[in-house]
């Protein structure tokens, strides 16, 4: 029970935890869908240079457990709200940077926010959050946030067709509404205590080690999609910045559409299914990136990967089952730091295997969705605390 008193019916967790999902989209939307276009045009960036650019990116990721540290003197919910400030702050001034000195300290800014944002959305929802709702509102505030990019996305075709603004403008336009929208929820809602108080200590679990595999090899591929399936449609294909945001465009409808549908569907059928079904898909997209010869289909195969995105919440409603609810603050940390660990080293090496053969790149992520398929194998039917991994009989 909680001992906060709420001012009016709307001051909600549920309801914070939609508008930060509106947030976040607004300003890492707009960052997301011009770099690759602002990084060529004005920066001059070669595949070596937007690998080192999206590591330096991961590097705030890889240090998110040190986020049970700052817990100790600062409340989740006000911590969540200067990790949005920061982001949108870091996202208002990237145009105003374009050298690759410049992006890297503005992105270095944006990504601290940007991470110590999805650790404490993650630790926040599962509190807060019973196990039986979980999936199903995960999935709706997956929902939102694919329709506020989505209004982000043509806002931005507007500006970049209609408009024509420079890019500098177009970001800091992004950046001060997201800070706007950050700036009210830090002022509306009253703070909301957790019905189990957290550790503040790095936790680490021998029978959470599916879990951390899994959140490992997810951060593995979800590389190759964010740093190259991007850069091979503006690289290989010549898309311009206003047909990558038509793309994303088309991405984050399908996600409105069908994100708390996908919820509903992972709380019926479990998560082993539903990352079994998105892991087999994965492979077959990866493949084709690393043949595709024709723009349309490369466009094609680039929103049916963004789709299966949404799938992947059946990690985390996975750990919210098998997990002590004391540790869920403690381990969003570290398992934001284990899923960076390949976030970091993939995009710079990986740049330099693109040189040489960027087909290479995406059959490795093929190889990367099989490992994470022999993993999903092994969750239960009915995962809980004492059933984490699934028993195999042996003839």
């Amino acid at each position: 029970m909680t001992t906060t008193v709420q001012k009016k019916a709307w001051q909600t967790p549920q309801t914070f935890l939609i508008l930060i999902s509106i947030a976040v989209p607004i300003a890492f939307a707009t960052w997301q869908a011009l770099l690759n276009n602002f990084v060529i045009e004005k920066a001059n960036f070669t595949g070596a240079d937007i690998g080192l650019l999206q590591s330096v990116r991961e590097i705030p990721g890889f240090l998110a457990f040190t986020a049970v540290f700052v817990l100790l003197f600062i409340r989740e919910q006000k911590f969540i709200i200067l990790s949005l400030i920061m982001l949108a702050i870091g996202v208002a001034i990237t145009g105003f940077f374009p050298s690759v000195a410049g992006l890297l300290c503005t992105t270095l800014l944006m990504s601290v926010g940007f991470h110590y944002f999805e650790t404490l959305k993650q630790s926040l929802s599962l509190q807060w959050l019973t196990k039986e709702e979980a999936p199903e509102v995960l999935g709706k505030l997956i929902s939102v946030g694919a329709f506020a990019s989505l209004i982000t996305y043509g806002v931005l075709w507007v500006l970049l067709e209609q408009l024509q603004l420079d890019f500098k403008w177009v970001y800091l336009i992004a950046g001060s509404a997201s800070l706007s929208l950050v700036i009210f929820i830090w002022l509306s809602f009253p703070t909301f205590e957790a019905q189990t108080p957290q550790h503040k200590k790095l936790i680490l679990r021998k029978r959470y080690w599916l879990y951390y595999a899994l959140t490992f090899m997810s951060g593995a591929r979800r590389q190759i999609f964010i740093v190259f399936a991007g850069f091979l449609m503006v690289e290989k294909f010549g898309y311009s910045a206003a047909d990558i945001t038509l793309l994303f465009l088309i991405n984050y409808l399908f996600n409105w559409l069908f994100a708390k549908k996908i919820g509903q569907i992972i709380g019926k059928v479990g998560e082993r299914k539903a990352l079994a079904f998105e892991y087999v898909g994965l492979i077959a997209v990866f493949v084709g990136y690393a043949f595709v010869d024709s723009a349309e289909w490369a466009a094609a195969l680039y929103v049916i990967d963004h789709l299966f995105f949404a799938l992947a919440l059946a990690i985390k409603t996975y750990f919210q089952k098998i997990a002590d609810p004391a540790d869920i603050a403690s381990t969003a940390g570290v398992a934001f730091t284990i899923n960076h660990i390949a976030a970091v080293i993939i995009p710079v090496s990986f740049g330099l295997l693109w040189l040489v053969s960027p087909a290479s790149v995406f059959l490795a992520g093929a190889i990367m969705a099989l490992i994470s398929l022999i993993l999903a194998c092994n969750i239960p039917s009915q995962p809980d605390m004492g059933n984490e991994v699934r028993k195999l009989k042996w003839a």
